[in-house]
């Protein structure tokens, strides 16, 4: 009798999905993978976060990442998850500084993205962090502002519902906690473990991923969106 052939996610990212600032458990996308691991047959993640990653480098290697990930008969992951777009909201040079990528190329860019990945598996989108404007420039040279960071979660999002494609927004509700700030590093812009396990509770009792993997009886939770 052959084994069922788990689903596979593919997350696709920056320093957030590789976990940067979260020594003790690797941050959200590894939590994640693990705690999927431990479920009966839970669904297999690759977690594909570059640092420095903005939305131009991620659609460069989509095709390419999704395509050499089939593990088992040679199958293509069911799904992808795009976790990207905060480094495109940075200034460059000086608070007023040009961006990384300006609103209408960021939306342009994302739309298209979208309709690739669409027709590669079945796509999820999640939400921007916050930053900590108050220790801002990021290595010296990169301006990071939470009125940009929101604007570009709308982007993001505006983008999502004209394809089509789940959106977990994040932003406003991490800084509806008077203690959002204790959840970055102290460079502003990384999450520190306890932000890492804030997005981790949020993205893991989200229903529509939960019903891509087929685990709601398993793992729902009080943390919804």
């Amino acid at each position: 009798m052959s084994l069922p052939i788990p689903r596979k996610l593919i997350v696709m990212g920056d320093s957030g999905v590789v976990g940067w600032g979260d020594p003790e458990e690797g941050g959200w996308c590894e939590r994640l993978r693990r705690h999927w691991m431990g479920l009966p047959q839970g669904p297999v993640l690759y977690p594909l976060g570059v640092r420095g990653d903005g939305l131009e480098r991620v659609a460069a290697r989509l095709q390419q990442e999704v395509s050499c990930r089939g593990e088992l008969r040679r199958q293509l992951p069911q799904g992808i998850l795009l976790a990207v777009g905060l480094n495109d909201t940075a200034r460059v040079g000086r608070p007023d500084g040009r961006p990384q990528l300006d609103a209408d190329a960021f939306l342009f860019g994302v739309q298209q993205l979208l309709q690739q990945a669409k027709s590669l598996a079945p796509v999820l989108v999640l939400g921007l962090t916050p930053v900590d404007e108050a220790v801002m420039p990021y290595a010296d040279v990169l301006w990071y502002h939470l009125e940009q960071v929101r604007r570009y979660e709308g982007l993001l999002e505006e983008a999502c519902l004209e394809a089509d494609v789940p959106f977990l927004p994040l932003l406003e509700r991490l800084l509806q906690d008077p203690n959002w700030l204790h959840w970055l590093s102290s460079d502003g812009l990384h999450l520190n473990s306890e932000g890492h396990r804030q997005v981790y509770e949020r993205v893991r009792h989200w229903p529509a991923l939960l019903q891509w993997a087929d685990l709601q009886p398993l793992t729902v939770g009080s943390v919804s969106a």
